[in-house]
C-alpha cells in the first residue's frame, strides 16, 4: 500500500529537529523517573569508619550495632531522611553529627573519638559467664547486643564474655543491663570489689 504524499508535504529539517528535541526530552524524563523509582526500591544504608572501630553506633538515640568489627566497618540499613548519628565508647568522648540519607544510597561517616583520661585504680573486673564449660573463647561470638552500666553504654556482649576478658571498673554497686540475641534481656544489680572478678551468669532463653 502506497503512503500518501500529502503526509510529508511541508515537513522540513527544522520540523524534524524540533520533534527530535521533544523526543529526547521525553526519553530523558522517563529515564530519570525510572532511576528514581529503582533507587526508591533499594534500601538506604549507613557506614561509619574510624577509631575505635568497635564504637557503638546510635541512630536517633537507638543503638544499631558496633561501627565495625576487627577493623572492618559494618553497614546498616537506615530510613532515608534526616538523622542524628552518635558514636560511643566508654573510654572516649562521644561523637555526634547529623546526616541526610538519600533513598537507595549509602551514607558514609568518618570519625575519630577523643580519648578520655585513664582512670586510676583500684578496679574490679566485670564479665559475663558462660552457660557451660568456660575457656578463653567467647560463647557469645558475634552477639553485638548492647551493654549498659548505670544506663551508660559500655560496649557489646561479645566483648565481655570470655574467661580472661571483661571490663575494669571502680569498686561499687552498679546496675548492668544487656540485650542479647541469644540470652534475651539481662538486668542485674552487682557489687564490684577491688581486685576481684564479678561474673554475671548467662542462661539460654
Amino acid at each position: 500500500m502506497d503512503i500518501p504524499l500529502t503526509r510529508w508535504v511541508g515537513v522540513g529539517w527544522s520540523d524534524i529537529l524540533i520533534d527530535m528535541r521533544t523526543l529526547t526530552t521525553v526519553l530523558a524524563s522517563i529515564l530519570m523517573f525510572t532511576v528514581a523509582a529503582v533507587g526508591a526500591d533499594k534500601p538506604s544504608h549507613i557506614k561509619a569508619r574510624g577509631g575505635p572501630t568497635g564504637a557503638g553506633l546510635f541512630v536517633d538515640g537507638e543503638y544499631i550495632g558496633p561501627a565495625g568489627r576487627f577493623t572492618v566497618p559494618e553497614k546498616y540499613v537506615i530510613e532515608p531522611g534526616e538523622h542524628e548519628i552518635a558514636l560511643r565508647d566508654p573510654r572516649y568522648e562521644e561523637y555526634v553529627t547529623k546526616v541526610t540519607v538519600q533513598p537507595g544510597k549509602t551514607t558514609k561517616i568518618r570519625y575519630k573519638l577523643k580519648k578520655l583520661p585513664v582512670p586510676q585504680g583500684p578496679f574490679g573486673r566485670v564479665r559475663f559467664g558462660g552457660d557451660g564449660d568456660e575457656s578463653w573463647l567467647s560463647i557469645t561470638a558475634g552477639d553485638t547486643g548492647p551493654i549498659y552500666i548505670n544506663d551508660k553504654f559500655a560496649g557489646f556482649i561479645d566483648e565481655l564474655n570470655n574467661a580472661r576478658g571483661g571490663m575494669l571498673i571502680p569498686p561499687g554497686t552498679y546496675t548492668i543491663r544487656a540485650e542479647s540475641k541469644k540470652y534475651g534481656t539481662i538486668n542485674q544489680t552487682v557489687t564490684v570489689e577491688a581486685n576481684k572478678v564479678t561474673r554475671i551468669p548467662l542462661e539460654k532463653r
